[in-house]
């Protein structure tokens, strides 16, 4: 079994701990040499996949872009390559599959049209017609697609189809003759071919083209989908530079307006600019210092062909200068250094009103969602002021036009597209004198939500308050250091009622470096004396609210959290993917406006005075989950492999039994408490720093009801953990899964990679001597076996996976009492073999081990296999679906390495590999062997050295066969041969 967590390496011979976890820990430089070592294996597989395509070796590339893709799950140009390749060997499912992945996550064109060529090739004609028109109306064709285009709309009943394009033009395929209106005017009439659409025709929302009364394939073309640009423009010491590009037609060659009327033609395709969307096409520019306006004459408009600004403009010319540290800058950037700034006096204060501010932009759905929770809990004496920012979205402008009539909301509306701290600004002009709520368009609100927050706008240093939620910063639960999913709408809720329960109006007085404008409550006060956000300088947004908090605390107002209220936050959808490049520039910008910004949020977040906070909704959560239950802690090690997939097995039978299963794993500084009943629901804050919280963890699993331990493994833990049943006053179970117990080595081989044999203490004093041991702890062999035998007399019960374990464990503990208890049902998984095995003529044995490999799993035993196979007349391949420590030597060996896989796929994954037999290469004894029962559930007889638990059971089921440990190469091969042979 494979898992996403790399298995021990058990090679070496110093004495070293065989798993991290407690004092063991990972710098960011052993990180970054971990990355690029998967980073170059990547690299590999993909490019060697790309060659075997191009050179017609299909299957070999589908193997390595498949292991490319499990490699990188995250890479969506990995993910496209791959779904090529099985476009074109005729695998269109999987293909399917990938293209809507793409086209989902990143609205990727090629991805789209894909799409319904997958359905055209699965005969879905009456899905692939319309979901052509769909394309077609966002997105200009792909050339090669125009004959399929003509081909649907025969087979849809429809005259033609169209396509139109950035250049001022709609192609008609039709017959007969056709019309184009412009949001419902007549602009062009005749028959196929090039239509060429009126000046301003950008501005336009609808384009039709009918036959009849009937549109054609195409028709309305969406005209804000087709012009959206991506784009960047900053200012730098040698003037302006950017990009752009038009995702629905990247062939298109944009043009520029600049500030003086010029136009400026962009052909130039980029080649260092760093984007997550696969085949990204921008297209770069650059604007020399020379070329700009002399001296200081403040913002620059860089426009694209429908007259919107480019992401980042206006933009101020100057603030190249600024990044470059110049001193000779005008008062508006000049530098102000973070400092240990002193706060106003607390007096009280009576708030002089309320507004709610929302910028509004994208995205109707989610924003009529917004304020509708909004409307549901606003007070009667608070405003709620949106401003339309030019919404390119009819129904989303009509919406807001019936909200406004109706009286519910204050409706401002720019012309044209200005960004969200103009929106913000202009919404709190309006309401001016008031304390303002800013609230993003993509958030959703609880009952009693702003008469908490106006409930701690109470003294005069309070400049900004930020309530929790899934998406804040440093203000986001559970997790602060990666994403959180967002909630659905009731468990959000129920998070707004567990904060508004748990933190009283006194809990909290920290002070955050900044508030964050997802929602940020600000004093009248506050917003008079520090002044709006700064239009100048951060374009369409981000960052914007980081300088406003800067400058009001050089002021002395505070930013606090309000943790009593938790609002629900989408996040970022009306950015594009212009948005990472955007928070870069507007990041550098901030930080050299406020030196020493980004070491104020460091040490801030290294010190996490929210923790606290985080641990109390952290730990009701999981009392909630818990109700009435009693709970049961299993102690498991951080190596993942078979120790995980034993305790997630115990949890689930824990769970049918009517308890709480929770689980203990070692981190560098302690331990990190988990539910193992529901992996989707994570307690991030339950990270306790031992021994130090020990009382701490202690009280909390006495809170959830702990009334057994179970020990899967100790280590990597603390030594405290040995004894926290004591703590507990609860009994404890140890279930057995490796011979650490009373080899330090832990897995009975020594330096050489060979079987111990078990001698007696001498001998293995005599080895860790020699050879070193994984331990991790000073203790002697004597000292061991005499703990474990305390510690199993201590044990309410001594679980085992096998009767080998069994047997090995009362030859060196005497006297105990060993339960079998298996972790899987062998007669079950027997089922899924055929009575025979397939010989197919002509066709070399296929030979599939499966698994994480170490030295102790085999990894030499198949290397030498490898070696051996190259030189035999009877052909064999050699498969591994797995990884090992040195995945390179294999494959470079001749083995098909498939790299790490899920547990949900490894099934599958064996499957497609189309093997004769299973092997398992262990060379020392295990106590169970999950590959086994994988090989076995994937329909696989099973070969296996005559040791362990993979032998006991493997010459239980009569299928497959044993060999003596040691035997040669040459011999297992001919072996293997024979049991294949003979199960035919």
């Amino acid at each position: 079994m494979s898992s996403d967590k790399e298995r021990p390496d058990l090679t070496g011979t110093t004495s070293r701990a065989a798993f991290g976890g407690y004092g063991h820990e990972v710098t960011d430089q052993e990180r970054a040499e971990w990355r690029d070592v998967m980073n170059a294996r990547v690299q590999t597989a993909f490019r060697r996949g790309q060659e075997a395509m191009q050179t017609g070796r299909l299957q070999d590339g589908l193997f390595w872009l498949e292991r490319a893709e499990r490699m990188a799950r995250q890479s969506p140009n990995v993910t496209w390559a791959l779904a090529l390749a099985y476009l074109q060997v005729g695998r269109v499912a999987e293909c399917l599959i990938r293209m809507e992945q793409l086209y989902h996550v990143f609205g990727l064109r090629e991805a789209a049209f894909l799409s319904v060529v997958c359905l055209v090739r699965q005969n879905r004609t009456e899905e692939a017609a319309p979901r052509m028109g769909q394309t077609l109306s966002r997105f200009h064709i792909l050339p090669e697609l125009r004959d399929l285009a003509t081909q649907l709309s025969i087979q849809s009943g429809l005259a033609g189809w169209c396509t139109a394009s950035n250049g001022g033009w709609v192609d008609v395929h039709a017959s007969g003759i056709c019309r184009v209106l412009l949001d419902g005017v007549a602009v062009g009439r005749g028959v196929s071919g090039r239509h060429t659409l009126p000046d301003g025709w950008q501005k336009g929302r609808r384009l039709e083209v009918r036959s009849g009364r009937k549109h054609v394939l195409g028709s309305p073309v969406d005209i804000q989908a087709l012009t959206r640009c991506e784009s960047l423009v900053q200012a730098t010491a040698n003037g302006l530079d950017g990009w752009i590009w038009y995702p629905a037609e990247p062939d298109h060659v944009p043009s520029l307006r600049l500030w003086d009327g010029d136009i400026l033609q962009v052909p130039a395709l980029a080649t260092t600019v760093d984007s997550d969307v696969p085949l990204s096409r921008p297209r770069v520019f650059a604007i020399p210092r020379n070329a700009l306006p002399a001296g200081d004459n403040g913002l620059l408009t860089v426009e694209d062909e429908q007259g919107r600004p480019l992401s980042g403009a206006p933009v101020d010319p100057m603030i190249g200068q600024l990044l470059e540290g110049n001193n000779d800058l005008p008062a508006r950037l000049s530098p102000t250094p973070v400092v240990p700034w002193n706060h106003r006096p607390a007096y009280g204060r009576v708030s002089p009103g309320c507004a709610i501010v929302i910028p509004v932009y994208r995205d109707k759905a989610g924003t009529l969602s917004c304020l509708q929770s909004v409307l549901k809990t606003v007070p009667a004496d608070v405003d709620v002021i949106v401003v339309d920012d030019a919404t390119p979205e009819p129904a989303l402008a009509a919406a807001l036009d019936d909200l406004a009539l109706k009286g519910k909301i204050t409706l401002l509306r720019h012309a044209c597209n200005l960004g969200f701290p103009t929106s913000a600004n202009d919404g709190m002009r309006a309401g001016s004198g008031r304390d303002i709520i800013l609230l993003n368009s993509d958030t959703i609100v609880f009952p009693g939500w702003v008469e908490r927050l106006r409930a701690r706008l109470t003294t005069t240093d309070v400049g900004t308050l930020t309530p929790f939620s899934n998406d804040a910063s440093i203000l986001s639960y559970p997790a602060v250091d990666q994403t959180n999913d967002v909630p659905a709408k009731a468990e959000a809720r129920e998070l707004d009622r567990l904060c508004a329960r748990q933190f009283s109006m006194d809990a909290a007085q920290i002070d955050l470096p900044t508030g964050n404008g997802f929602c940020m409550a600000i004093t009248a006060e506050c917003l008079a004396e520090t002044g709006f956000f700064r239009e100048d300088l951060f374009g369409q947004g981000y960052g914007e609210e980081n300088d406003f908090c800067l400058r009001a605390s050089a002021l002395g107002f505070r930013h606090l959290p309000a943790p009593d209220v938790y609002v629900a936050h989408v996040g970022s959808v009306s950015f594009g993917s212009s948005r990472k490049a955007l928070m870069a520039r507007n990041l550098d910008i901030l930080n050299a406006l406020h030196p020493g910004y980004d070491a104020l949020v460091a040490a801030f977040l290294k010190s996490d005075p929210l923790l606290k906070l985080r641990r109390t909704l952290d730990v009701d959560r999981l009392a909630q989950r818990r109700g009435n239950r009693p709970s049961i802690l299993l102690i498991q090690h951080d190596a993942g492999g078979g120790v995980w997939r034993a305790v997630h097995h115990r949890a689930v039978d824990f769970e049918r039994r009517g308890l709480l299963p929770l689980g203990l794993r070692p981190t560098e500084q302690g331990c990190l408490l988990e539910c193992l009943s529901d992996e989707t629901e994570t307690f991030p804050n339950l990270k306790f720093k031992l021994p130090e919280e020990l009382p701490f963890l202690v009280d909390v699993l006495s809170r959830l009801g702990v009334q057994k331990v179970e020990w899967h493994h100790l280590v990597g833990h603390a030594p405290c953990i040995r004894t926290l049943h004591h703590a507990l006053n609860v009994p404890y179970d140890i279930f057995i899964h490796d011979h650490i117990w009373f080899c330090p080595r832990i897995s009975l081989l020594n330096g050489d990679g060979r079987y111990c044999g078990e001698p007696d203490v001498a001998g293995c004093e005599a080895c860790v001597a020699r050879w070193g041991g994984y331990l991790g702890e000073s203790i002697t062999v004597p000292e061991l076996i005499e703990r474990s035998d305390r510690e199993f007399r201590d044990a309410g019960q001594l679980l085992v996976p096998s009767g080998d374990t069994a047997q090995r464990m009362s030859r060196h503990f005497p006297g105990m009492d060993f339960r079998v208890t298996p972790l899987e049902d062998d007669v079950a998984l027997l089922a899924n073999l055929p009575e025979k095995t397939m010989i197919v003529p002509g066709r070399p044995l296929r030979i599939c081990i499966v698994g994480g490999l170490s030295q102790w799993k085999g990894y030499d035993v198949v290397l030498a296999m490898a070696h051996h196979v190259a030189r035999m007349p009877v052909q064999i391949e050699l498969i591994l679906v797995g990884h090992t420590p040195d995945d390179e030597a294999l494959i470079a060996a001749g083995v098909r390495v498939t790299g790490e896989y899920r547990e949900d796929e490894a099934v599958s994954l064996v499957q497609k590999q189309y093997a004769d037999i299973g092997f398992i290469p262990s060379i020392a004894p295990e106590t169970w062997c999950y590959a086994l029962g994988l090989l076995w559930k994937s329909g696989l007889p099973v070969v296996c050295f005559d040791i362990g638990a993979q032998s006991e059971r493997v010459k239980r089921s009569g299928r497959g066969g044993v060999m003596p440990l040691g035997m040669p190469v040459e011999l297992m091969l001919a072996f293997i041969l024979r049991c294949w042979r003979e199960g035919s």
